[in-house]
C-alpha cells in the first residue's frame, strides 16, 4: 500500500546525517557530562560545542540556550518562572496558543492569582496588534506577552519584530513558542528584542524529547526542576547528550538547506491547494494558510464540502489509504471539542464544516499530492 506521510506539524522524519550523529554519540560518548573524568569531560565538551553551534545560527550567546525535553518543557520553565520568580501578575496571550501555553496559563491563573487577558483577533486569526497596544497601555502591573510565532494549526505568522518592539516599549516581557518557526525561518535573535522562546527539535527533522528555551541573560529566570546544577543550574537532571546532538545536527542542515528546501516546500504547497481548488469545488481554507505571503509554507488547513457523517470517517479513511495527516493538531486527537484555534476564528455557521490539517516537508513530493487529492476527491464526491 501507498503511504504518504502529510503530518509534518505533529512531528518530522528524522534525516539520515541526524540518526548517524546520534548513533555515534551513543556509541562513543556515554559518559556524563556532570563528570570530572575524561568520560565526562568528553561528553561535557561535545554538550557545549552544540550550545555554541545552535547560539551562533540566532546571533545569540551560548549561555542564553537552555536544553530541555522540546517545547511544552520550556514553554512551562518560562511562563511559570515568569510569574513565581519574577513577580509577573499579568499575562497577554491569545486563544490559539498551543496548550502547553494555554494550560499552563489557566493554572497559574488559578493558583497564583495572576491576571489573564486575550488580544482580539483578526477574521483571518491574525493577532490584532492595535489591541494589544491598547492591553499594554492599560496596566500597573509586571506583564508578560507569550504570542507564538507561527501557528501549529493554521500557519499564521506573527510579526515577531514588530512584537517584541511594542513590548519593549512598554517595558513587557515576551515569550514566544517558536516550536513551528525554528529551523523553518530566520531569526536573527540579536536584532529581536525577544526575552523568551521555547523550540522542540522533532519539528525539523531531530529527535522526540530535545529541545531547548531561549532565555535572554539577566532575566532572572529561575529553575522548573530542582536537583543537579545542571543547564547553569536552570534545569536539573543529566542531559540527554546523544538527543541534544540530533538536535544540533538537524537545525545545522536545516539552515544550511533553508532557502532551498522553503521552495520546493512552498511549491508542494502551492500546488496542493490548486489541486485542492480544481478538484473538489467549495474548498476552504482556514486562517491564513491560504495566502502564501502571510502563513508558513509548510502546512494548509483546510475545510471540506461534506456532511458531518462523513467527517466522522475522514481520518480514519483516509488513514485507511496510507495517508497521515490530522484533524487539528496532534496534541489534541481523540477529543471532541474540535480545534480550539477554529473555535476562536470561526463562527459557529463556520465550525460546521469539517477541517482537516496537511503538513509537508522536503520528503515529500508532487506524485503524493496526486494520490492525496484523488483519495480525497473520491470520498468528497462518493
Amino acid at each position: 500500500m501507498k503511504k504518504v506521510y502529510f503530518d509534518n506539524a505533529a512531528t518530522t522524519q528524522l534525516r539520515k546525517e541526524v540518526i548517524h550523529a546520534m548513533v555515534n554519540v551513543l556509541n562513543t560518548e556515554y559518559g556524563n557530562p556532570s563528570s570530572t573524568h575524561s568520560y565526562g569531560r568528553s561528553s561535557k565538551s561535545l554538550l557545549e560545542n552544540c550550545r555554541k553551534e545552535i547560539a551562533k545560527l540566532f546571533n545569540i550567546n551560548a549561555a542564553e540556550i537552555i536544553f530541555t525535553s522540546g517545547g511544552t518543557e520550556a514553554d512551562n520553565l518560562i511562563l511559570q518562572s515568569c510569574v513565581c520568580d519574577l513577580g509577573v501578575r499579568r499575562i497577554i496571550s491569545s486563544k490559539i496558543e498551543h496548550h502547553a501555553v494555554i494550560h499552563t496559563i489557566e493554572r497559574l491563573e488559578k493558583t497564583e492569582n495572576i491576571s489573564v487577558e486575550y488580544v482580539n483577533l483578526k477574521a483571518d486569526g491574525h493577532i490584532d496588534l492595535e489591541h494589544l497596544e491598547k492591553l499594554l497601555q492599560n496596566t500597573n502591573k509586571k506583564t508578560l506577552v507569550s504570542l507564538m510565532h507561527v501557528n501549529n494549526e493554521i500557519g499564521n505568522i506573527l510579526p515577531l519584530k514588530e512584537t517584541a518592539v511594542l513590548c519593549k516599549k512598554y517595558n513587557t516581557l515576551f515569550h514566544s513558542d517558536a516550536v513551528q518557526s525554528i529551523g523553518h525561518f530566520e531569526l536573527d535573535l540579536s536584532d529581536i528584542p525577544l526575552d523568551f522562546a521555547a523550540v522542540a527539535a522533532h519539528k525539523f527533522h531531530g529527535p522526540k524529547g530535545a529541545g531547548f528555551a531561549f532565555v535572554r541573560r539577566n532575566t532572572g529566570l529561575k529553575p522548573l526542576l530542582y536537583g543537579g546544577g545542571q543547564e547553569r543550574g536552570l534545569r536539573a537532571g543529566t542531559e540527554a547528550v546523544y538527543a541534544i546532538a540530533g538536535m544540533a545536527e538537524a537545525l545545522k542542515l536545516a539552515y544550511q538547506n533553508l532557502l532551498v528546501e522553503q521552495a520546493y516546500i512552498l511549491g508542494i504547497k502551492k500546488y496542493f491547494k490548486e489541486q485542492l481548488i480544481e478538484k473538489i469545488p467549495g474548498v476552504t481554507f482556514n486562517g491564513a494558510c491560504g495566502d502564501d505571503a502571510n502563513s508558513t509554507y509548510t502546512l494548509l488547513n483546510v475545510g471540506l464540502p461534506i456532511s458531518d457523517d462523513k467527517a466522522m470517517m475522514l481520518v480514519f479513511q483516509l488513514d485507511l489509504k496510507g495517508i497521515a495527516c490530522s484533524q487539528g493538531s496532534a496534541c489534541q486527537s481523540g477529543n471532541n471539542e474540535g480545534s480550539h484555534v477554529l473555535n476562536a476564528i470561526h463562527d459557529t455557521e463556520e465550525n460546521k464544516k469539517p477541517s482537516i490539517r496537511f503538513s509537508f516537508s522536503s520528503f515529500n513530493d508532487k506524485e503524493e499530492v496526486d494520490f492525496v487529492i484523488a483519495t480525497l476527491a473520491e470520498f468528497v464526491n462518493s
